[in-house]
């Protein structure tokens, strides 16, 4: 049974995801505040967090920030919930190491949707130990630098629209840079370029 951590001070939505998670199948924790969400997140070692951005005493940023830094909470799904919804929150949540970002109310469909496609993602992972901080690596591959950009958010499972509002372009010009990009890695798909990405990354990672 997969655990999923979830970070919320506001009570009365903080208990309806714990519900809505419990009745498919998930086991969910729960904390009230970012501090409490950082130290459960490292001692229950979740394999997902949903978190809230504004909250007292840690926002999501500082959660975000203080588990990317830390080895054992470094590659765990991390999804935003929040009421913001300007691209520039939606960038900087982003450039943090989020690997998706929900504005609330949130659909349960769209919910259930983002936890199983990261939770997939987070599988396909498994066995890599990517370093994400720099694109350099990337241009070793053949790649122009705005490739080894998009290939490096890419890998990390970005679609196109966001790789677009991460990096202030649009969501085609992403989509013509990804055609140039399989047609230098000789691949046809984004998983095939994702696992080229993660095998440097890694490879860089380990020195």
């Amino acid at each position: 049974m997969k655990k999923i951590l979830i970070i919320e001070d506001e009570p009365s939505t903080r208990e309806n995801l714990c519900e809505i998670l419990e009745l498919e199948g998930f086991a969910s924790h729960a904390a009230a505040n970012g501090r409490a969400g950082v130290a459960a997140a490292l001692s229950e070692l979740p394999d997902l967090i949903l978190c809230d951005v504004t909250m007292p005493e840690l926002d999501g940023h500082g959660v975000l920030s203080a588990l990317r830094a830390e080895p054992t909470t470094r590659q765990i799904p991390f999804i935003f919930l929040t009421a913001k919804g300007e691209r520039q929150d939606v960038r900087e949540g982003m450039n943090l190491g989020a690997d998706d970002y929900l504005i609330k109310p949130v659909d349960v469909d769209d919910l259930l949707a983002a936890i199983e496609a990261r939770l997939e993602r987070s599988q396909q992972q498994a066995g890599f130990n990517p370093d994400f901080k720099s694109a350099v690596p990337l241009e070793k591959l053949g790649l122009t630098p705005r490739e080894a950009e998009i290939l490096l958010w890419v890998a990390q499972g970005k679609s196109n629209f966001e790789t677009g509002i991460i990096l202030t372009i649009s969501a085609t010009t992403v989509k013509k840079h990804l055609v140039h990009i399989f047609e230098k890695l000789g691949v046809e798909s984004r998983n095939a370029a994702t696992l080229q990405a993660l095998e440097i990354l890694s490879s860089e990672s380990a020195r």
